[in-house]
């Protein structure tokens, strides 16, 4: 069966799926219709999560992976009605897991600047006058 699931960086070395953390627990989402995947997407999209892409895999495949990495998985089924609070962590990202970010959309790690934001931009029109 294939599924819809969450990717950031898809297709470069610095892939990544998106998970929740629930309690000890971290848990990869698999939607049955994309259309659910896509919404989910666009509402972590408006939590300024990087935007993942929707991809579609093999449900087995995506199982495999969670068993070798100590993930849980969850089938979000077609018409999915939330039936109590972790339910409904299905259907709307948490808030509180956005912090937990520490890489940017092109996959590397933040890193510290010895440089402030203002000295940058003066460094940049610097750059752009050579031009």
């Amino acid at each position: 069966m294939r599924v819809f699931v969450l990717l950031f960086n898809a297709r470069t070395e610095n892939e990544g799926i998106h998970t929740i953390s629930v309690g000890d627990r971290n848990v990869v989402l698999m939607f049955e219709e994309e259309d659910d995947a896509l919404r989910y997407a666009m509402l972590l999209e408006a939590q300024d999560f990087p935007t993942p892409a929707v991809e579609t895999i093999d449900r087995e495949e995506v199982e495999e992976f969670c068993n070798s990495g100590d993930y849980e998985c969850k089938l979000i089924p077609k018409g999915f009605v939330p039936q109590n609070e972790f339910d409904r962590l299905l259907l709307s990202p948490p808030e509180n897991n956005r912090d937990d970010i520490d890489w940017k959309a092109d996959g590397k790690a933040e890193e510290d600047s010895e440089f402030s934001n203002t000295e940058l931009d003066r460094i940049r029109r610097q750059l752009e006058g050579l031009l």
